[in-house]
């Protein structure tokens, strides 16, 4: 099982990225999916949430309102849309699939190397 994430990169504040994460998961459409974030010194972070369907998503307080996850059971893809990016959205952020049980913690059976998500100010 392999996950990569790509479309991190240098933002101005107020500006947008969209992330992709490719899954070789031969049950892709089987599997809950999340995007994580961890800043310099901090834990990692719950970002967003979408069930195998789509049907059923969740977001941060902290995101709520700015980023969209969503995915595409054909290309194998999930996606975070992040638009009013501001300083501290500054992290790397990691995409995460089949939760272990409490989809709000890092508890995920397989994991993405990261992208880099830097917003100026």
């Amino acid at each position: 099982v392999q996950l990569q994430a790509s479309g991190g990169g240098l933002v101005q504040a107020g500006g947008s990225l969209r992330l992709s994460c490719a899954a070789s998961i031969r049950t892709f459409s089987s599997n809950g999916m999340g995007w994580f974030r961890q800043a310099p010194g901090k834990e990692r972070e719950f970002v967003a949430y979408i069930s195998s369907s789509g049907g059923s998503t969740r977001h941060a307080d902290s995101v709520k309102g700015r980023f969209t996850i969503s995915r595409d059971n054909v290309k194998n893809t999930v996606y975070l849309q992040m638009n009013s990016l501001k300083p501290e959205d500054t992290a790397v952020y990691y995409c995460a699939a089949r939760p272990s049980g409490n989809i709000y913690t890092p508890l995920y059976n397989f994991w993405g190397q990261g992208t880099q998500v830097t917003v100026s100010s």
